[in-house]
């Protein structure tokens, strides 16, 4: 490997996988970086997180469970944008089926339809749902996060928010074309490196959502389906994007088209300002923060309020809903812009929602999947570098003692681990060895190479050598 210096760590990671016939674990590629990068490696977890980045940018591919999972370079194929892996990859209903054989017609053979007032009139609030109750409870069974200290204004925990921000500004760009891998929107963020060959407009749309999903998270308390939020939401998007400045964050007032569908949005700005505030109403009165997300991803697009950047604005928008009520955010990774379209063309053309529905339940299930593993991470704590770095010899310290029933004292331990262990790292490897023999039990003997009856001979040992007096009776 030359000029490691210059490298991105993601660009290592894949360096130190491809040159590994079996692919290696997390903890191996991590002690590769250590070499490489001895005084300012990242954090374990950091390692850990690039990998899950990796796989999801389909630079690597995970196999095995547990402790056997392992990690190696995928081949040249596309990761999730083509029509066979989307097909395969979304679940749909019978019902969803017959919308999606419609929206794939030619043209020429849709019936054209404009906008229909009356789909949006009709929907009652917390009556009329979108979302079946059982729909609803299966997502709060996986989008419920566990009660958990948090820094103070915080809606999620630190590494659930930095996580957030790169997959939902990923993932939204990607489905309006943006060719932005995860990794460069990442490198974007964390160094402000743009990607090279790649148009600026790109970064500007990513660095858009960047902010939007800032002043979403900052002001959990404040924001709502009101005129307010959604300006703002829509000002930030579109900046600097919009052919007409004067755009950025006001409805239209022009007529807009949607390529490659027979649907007509409302040409009217005064029918466009009444449904969009009749729109924001009703959300405003759902009670349920599932069918009011998934109702901002239906009507809002369909209306069309703006002269563009309107699905971005619903994606967002979408998440409000679940960042008040703290559930677990909705990042569309993994979503095809085919599966994605179609979905809306169903709405479009059809005042259909179940394909868009079936669309919306697989990606909340992927992003839940994505930030439950974080929360768990952030309950578990880092490893330990210290006891990383030494767990082979402490195995071995610890097995040697028992086996040979030692007294743990610095002396014995400093002798045992003589050439395994750097003096300087000495005392805090003995009071490491000193935990584990406190510690020890039935489960944690095959990892220190210890037998049950050397185990049981070490405790009786123990237990004969104990000062004299050891009466558990109290005075």
């Amino acid at each position: 490997m030359t000029d490691t210096v210059n490298k991105d760590v993601s660009e290592l990671i894949v360096e130190i996988v491809d040159s590994a016939e079996d692919g290696l674990s997390s903890a191996e590629v991590y002690a590769q970086l250590k070499q490489i990068y001895p005084d300012k490696a990242p954090v374990y977890r950091t390692v850990g997180r690039k990998l899950l980045a990796l796989v999801e940018e389909g630079e690597l591919v995970r196999s095995g469970k547990a402790r056997a999972v392992r990690y190696r370079r995928s081949a040249e194929t596309p990761v999730l944008n083509t029509v066979n892996d989307a097909e395969q990859s979304l679940p749909i209903s019978d019902e969803s089926k017959a919308v999606r054989d419609y929206v794939r017609r030619p043209l020429q053979g849709r019936e054209p339809v404009g906008y229909q007032r009356a789909f949006l009139e009709s929907y009652i609030p917390n009556h009329t749902c979108y979302l079946p109750d059982r729909v609803r409870q299966d997502l709060y069974s996986i989008g419920e996060i566990r009660p958990t200290a948090l820094p103070a204004g915080s809606t999620y925990q630190p590494e659930t928010v930095n996580r957030l921000l790169v997959d939902l500004s990923w993932a939204s760009s990607r489905l309006e074309g943006n060719t932005y891998s995860r990794i460069d929107t990442e490198n974007l963020f964390e160094k402000g490196i743009y990607a090279a060959g790649k148009d600026r407009v790109e970064a500007t749309m990513i660095l858009n959502h960047k902010r939007a999903i800032e002043m979403l998270l900052n002001n959990a308390e404040h924001i709502d389906h009101n005129m307010y939020t959604f300006m703002g939401l829509h000002g930030l998007l579109s900046s600097n994007l919009m052919g007409d400045p004067a755009d950025c964050g006001r409805l239209r007032k022009k007529i807009v088209e949607i390529g490659g569908s027979v649907y007509s949005p409302a040409g009217v700005p005064q029918v466009v300002e009444e449904c969009f505030r009749m729109f924001l109403a009703k959300a405003r009165d759902i009670e349920d923060p599932y069918e009011q997300s998934f109702f901002t991803m239906v009507h809002l697009p369909y209306l069309q309020p703006f002269t563009d950047v309107n699905k971005r604005t619903a994606r967002l928008g979408a998440n409000i809903p679940l960042i008040r009520n703290r559930l677990c955010p909705l990042s569309f990774i993994g979503v095809s812009e085919r599966d994605y379209i179609e979905g809306n063309l169903g709405v479009y053309e059809l005042n259909e929602t179940s394909l868009l529905q079936d669309m919306y339940m697989w990606a909340y299930e992927r992003s839940c999947q994505r930030y439950n593993v974080l929360q768990e991470k952030d309950r578990a704590g880092d490893p330990d570098p210290f006891r990383l770095r030494y767990e082979i010899a402490l195995a071995a310290v610890v097995g040697r003692i028992v086996k040979e029933q030692l007294e743990p004292t610095p002396e014995c331990i400093a002798g045992l681990a003589q050439g395994q262990v750097p003096a300087s790292d000495i005392h805090q490897f003995a009071d490491l060895v000193n935990t584990e023999l406190q510690n020890l039990h039935i489960g944690l003997l095959l990892r220190n190479g210890i037998s049950l009856e050397e185990f049981n001979a070490w405790e009786q040992h123990k237990a004969a050598s104990s000062p004299a007096g050891t009466s558990t009776n109290s005075p």
